[in-house]
């Protein structure tokens, strides 16, 4: 019984299966008859169908109807869509607007100051440990001030602290004479801190730079990106498109900006920070000659030895 039932409902969807398509022919006849109808394109239709109505609208050249127009003019975004888009980094940049190009290049231009400062900083806080390291032993081994003024190889910051202790001494020689020792030990203290105060400032100079990029470099991007995704929204408005193809590109290119920021403020501040560091090593050595000064001139005071120093080899000292 079964084995009868199945060939007779195969005949029955066979004949079902004829009528609806019978019936959809039907239809199709009477648009043609009518008119080429081509349903309205949706904004977010497949591309292969876009060019599928766009192609079946010239295949029938008979009849355009105004609907037709449209839809064409509606196919026209999706298509430019569907062409390759560069979306490497040096071809969002050619892509961008020009205020996003303005903000890249300012940032790829503090990028490049971020690294000269390091090395060229890099090399002069080397330099400068060495010698401080070399003045503070030649001041600490020297028995007076006038030995440590003698010795030909103490240059930088430590000569300057020198000349101003015996300076100081020799504007001062009366009054210490009458017990003022306490008076000359403040002005020499004073001098010397001027002296490395401005010492401070000369080796401080680029740091300034590094941190106003690592502070000011994410926001200038950040404004690159918000001009770009304007431009973008934009740019839908006008395609009348939502289709990922075309607002992608110039929300990459937008976020391009926000990371030459990142890229510009990150080894910034980290350069910054290490800087820092290496800085205060430095002023901490400054320190220690500025404190050997300072007991020489106590000794001398101390012994109320001759304050009138006179620069002499060791062969004069010899004969």
């Amino acid at each position: 019984m079964m084995e009868k039932q199945i060939p007779f409902l195969a005949k029955c969807y066979r004949i079902l299966l004829f009528t609806c398509v019978l019936a959809h022919g039907t239809t199709v006849l009477a648009q043609v008859q009518d008119g080429i109808q081509v349903p309205a394109v949706d904004k977010t239709m497949g591309e292969d169908k876009a060019i599928n109505i766009e192609r079946s609208i010239k295949g029938n050249s008979e009849k355009v109807s105004e609907n037709d127009a449209l839809n064409v003019q509606k196919i026209a975004p999706l298509r430019s869509s569907s062409l390759p888009h560069n979306l490497s980094a040096w071809g969002m940049f050619m892509a961008a607007d020009w205020v996003v190009k303005t903000v890249m290049i300012s940032l790829a231009i503090a990028s490049l100051l971020t690294w000269t400062v390091l090395v060229s900083k890099t090399i002069e806080l080397n330099a400068l440990k060495r010698l401080l390291r070399h003045d503070g032993t030649k001041i600490m081994a020297a028995r007076t001030l006038g030995d440590a003024a003698n010795v030909n190889d103490i240059l930088g910051v430590g000569r300057e602290f020198i000349e101003a202790a015996e300076a100081e001494l020799h504007l001062s020689a009366d009054m210490a004479s009458k017990g003022g020792k306490e008076g000359v030990k403040e002005r020499v203290m004073s001098s010397l801190s001027r002296i490395e105060a401005a010492w401070t400032r000369r080796i401080l100079v680029g740091t300034g730079l590094l941190a106003t990029i690592g502070a000011v470099a994410p926001f200038v991007g950040l404004l690159g990106t918000v001009w770009g995704i304007m431009n973008s929204f934009i740019g839908i408005s006008k395609a009348n498109t939502t289709n990922l193809a075309v607002v992608a590109p110039g929300i990459a290119e937008a976020l391009l900006a926000t990371a030459l920021g990142l890229v510009a403020a990150i080894p910034a501040v980290v350069i910054y920070n290490h800087f820092t560091r290496q800085i205060a090593g430095a002023k901490a050595l400054a320190s220690d000659s500025a404190a050997a000064v300072m007991r020489l001139v106590s000794r001398d005071l101390d012994r109320a030895v001759s304050l009138h120093i006179v620069n002499t080899t060791p062969t004069e000292t010899a004969e």
